[in-house]
């Protein structure tokens, strides 16, 4: 239980630091988020701890009036229960008066909201709230508020968003001087190496890295799954991180944490990627039984967090440049798979029933690698009978023509395009 007075001290400090943010970089799913604000349904924010959710809210809220706010990150809502919400409602009322729309920070932290925030959707009220777990959000609103939600995933600042964050003055477009690649291939090496964490890179402090891994590892995974195996729980993440952008076994990694059963790392791993630390990617196969079966590829939500281990001790620029294509491709589509059968592509993108899409990376594409990339990108073009096939590099531009070798190819060949992940992240 809370008394009322101290909600009542919570409201009034948090409306009095004020909504205003200094400096911020807008955010590229701001204009999409406000086009869904006339929609009836409940707006969520999901996303990684500290990844700019609570930013991203207040960019919302200057665009909007008629509204109360509530943090609930503050440590005096630790014995706050789901009953006393309607406590807490006739508080907001007293600050913010009859409002029509309500911002709820990090409301998942509260046990059984759904039934509150339901309630207030059934009164006609607007209600945007943010949350730190993909599967908690799901899973309550699954139940309790089925189609009356729409979901935004929200990641760390994206190439475009990064160079807004250093006040650059570039204009966009297809070409480019020789003085703006210059400028803009140190801009990604500086993002290739820090990442898009907003505080990280507002104060380049290693140890905030620190901080947000281990509120991750002990608030969004151990504590929220009451976890007893901790050590085997670090232990794996040692390891998926510095298997970052390889295919994971289930099997094998039980055998290396000596584990009983396979069971126990396919849940950890679930609670790992529902808190946004990690990302599971499938094989693509038509047959569902094996696409299931197959090894995932494992990703990292941003390259930050090779300072807390993994690649950090080994790196590997081709993996990390992998890994900033895939979160580039998260930010765009909901299904992404990699293929693999004679020879290995590194992603393929499905809209609806069919793949549209597919992409190679490698960090340069030279005499040693350039028969493996290119046997992959082409068996899997082929597979899906596409005309044209991406390789990603970090700085190399070029067109490659291949030539038709059956009747059921492309009657003018296939295609090929090699250009820079800088490019490609600016398209």
């Amino acid at each position: 239980m809370i008394e009322k007075d101290i909600l009542r001290q919570i409201v009034r400090m948090q409306q009095e630091q004020g909504f205003s943010i200094k400096e911020t970089v807008k955010r590229d799913l701001l204009p999409e988020i406000l086009r869904w604000f006339d929609d009836k349904r409940i707006l969520i924010l999901t996303g990684l701890r500290r990844s700019g959710k609570s930013t991203l809210l207040k960019q919302i809220m200057q665009n909007k009036k008629d509204f109360c706010y509530v943090n609930f990150e503050d440590e005096r809502f630790i014995d706050f229960e789901a009953k006393e919400f309607e406590k807490l409602n006739e508080v907001l009322m007293e600050f913010y008066g009859d409002v029509k729309t309500y911002f709820f920070d990090e409301i998942q932290i509260i046990n059984n909201f759904e039934s509150f925030v339901r309630r207030l959707q059934d009164e006609g009220k607007k209600i945007i709230l943010t949350g730190s777990n993909a599967s908690l959000l799901s899973k309550e609103f699954g139940t309790k508020l089925t189609g009356r939600y729409k979901e935004f995933e929200i990641y760390p600042f994206s190439f475009i968003e990064f160079l807004k964050f250093k006040g650059t003055n570039l204009k966009l477009n297809k070409f480019f001087s020789t003085k703006e690649k210059v400028e803009i291939k140190h801009f990604f090496q500086e993002y290739f190496n820090k990442g898009g964490m907003p505080e990280y890179l507002l104060n380049n402090d290693a140890e905030y890295i620190r901080t947000v891994y281990q509120n991750i590892i002990y608030r969004d995974v151990i504590a929220r799954y009451s976890i007893k195996r901790q050590k085997s729980l670090k232990e794996l993440i040692n390891i998926l991180m510095t298997n970052n952008s390889r295919t994971i076994s289930y099997n094998s990694l039980k055998n290396i944490l000596k584990l009983s059963n396979a069971i126990t790392v396919k849940e950890y791993i679930s609670y790992l990627c529902n808190s946004y630390l990690f990302f599971e990617v499938p094989i693509f196969d038509f047959s569902i039984k094996r696409q299931l079966n197959s090894p995932k590829k494992i990703y990292l939500i941003d390259q930050a967090f090779h300072l807390v281990g993994g690649l950090n001790f080994s790196p590997n620029s081709g993996r990390i440049l992998e890994n900033i294509v895939f979160i580039e491709l998260k930010r765009k589509y909901k299904e992404v798979f990699y293929f693999h059968e004679k020879h290995e592509c590194d992603f393929v993108i499905k809209k609806g029933t069919k793949i549209k899409e597919v992409l190679q990376v490698c960090y340069d594409l030279n005499k040693n690698n350039q028969e493996r990339e290119i046997n992959g990108i082409i068996e899997a073009m082929n597979k899906f009978n596409l005309k044209q096939g991406i390789i990603l590099t970090y700085d190399q531009d070029d067109e490659i023509e291949v030539k038709c070798k059956s009747q059921g190819d492309h009657p003018k060949g296939r295609q090929i395009i090699v250009k820079p992940v800088w490019k490609w992240l600016l398209e």
